[in-house]
């Protein structure tokens, strides 16, 4: 639920959640459209429909508790390798690397000296990680936590707090006198209003608050731009987000 969305949003409907589905058993007994439901607003709804296959293949093959090996969590459905670690490193204080934005922002500043990380990229990042994480189990379960609590407190994108830092001092970008950056960056996304996440979102609004079919009409009646509508529309039934029942559609 936090993977691109602010914990403020997530905390009610995380709770909600779980008291709901307390289990991964519990998830897997519903169909994958009340995930979908009660995924509400929190946005990009196929990750209701990986977490509800995860749960199912947690159950079928794991006798319904979340394995503690990376390799296993990573062959679940819609699992990938932050969640994989962060979830061995947490749950189970294995000893990997986690590695979120705060975490790539204190490594390129701290280390590289640079002011803001590169384009993500998952090999190159768990290595940096890696090579300054400790060998000890303990221990470098707090780095992880205490990494990514002081790229989110402290070493902010906009305004770093460095007097306040406890990596000042060594701090390879603080000791080069703060240079610019001036690498690669992501590409910027495009704004939500008016593209096709919007009116996919437009869609989703209808079905979940629906337990009959929406019809064609209601939904032709969402988005003025028809091409657009059909993109969108035809969009949401490939990732199975939604199905086409008699002369309208429902969630999966």
């Amino acid at each position: 639920m936090l993977q691109q969305t602010p914990v403020a949003r997530v905390l009610p409907q995380w709770q909600a959640w779980l008291e709901r589905w307390p289990t991964p058993g519990a998830l897997a007994a519903v169909p994958p459209g009340e995930a979908v439901r009660a995924w509400n607003r929190l946005g990009y709804p196929r990750r209701a429909l990986w977490l509800h296959a995860c749960a199912v293949a947690i159950t079928e093959q794991h006798g319904g508790k979340v394995p503690r090996d990376v390799d296993a969590l990573l062959a679940l459905p819609g699992i990938g390798p932050y969640t994989a670690r962060a979830v061995a490193v947490f749950a189970y204080g294995v000893r990997a690397p986690v590695v979120d934005t705060n975490v790539r922002r204190v490594l390129a500043r701290a280390v590289d000296g640079q002011a803001e990380p590169g384009p993500p990229s998952a090999v190159r990042d768990l290595a940096a990680m890696s090579a300054v994480l400790p060998v000890d189990d303990a221990e470098a379960r707090v780095f992880n936590a205490g990494a990514m609590e002081l790229g989110a407190l402290v070493c902010t994108a906009r305004a770093p707090l460095c007097g306040d830092c406890p990596l000042a001092s060594a701090c390879a970008w603080r000791i080069a006198g703060y240079p610019s950056y001036d690498g690669p960056r992501r590409a910027v996304q495009k704004k939500y209003e008016g593209s096709d996440r919007h009116v996919r979102g437009l869609i989703m609004r209808e079905l979940r608050a629906a337990h009959v079919p929406v019809t064609d009409a209601e939904v032709a009646a969402l988005w003025p731009d028809e091409v657009q509508l059909a993109r969108s529309l035809a969009g949401l039934v490939a990732d199975g987000l939604a199905v086409r029942d008699g002369t309208g559609y429902v969630l999966p």
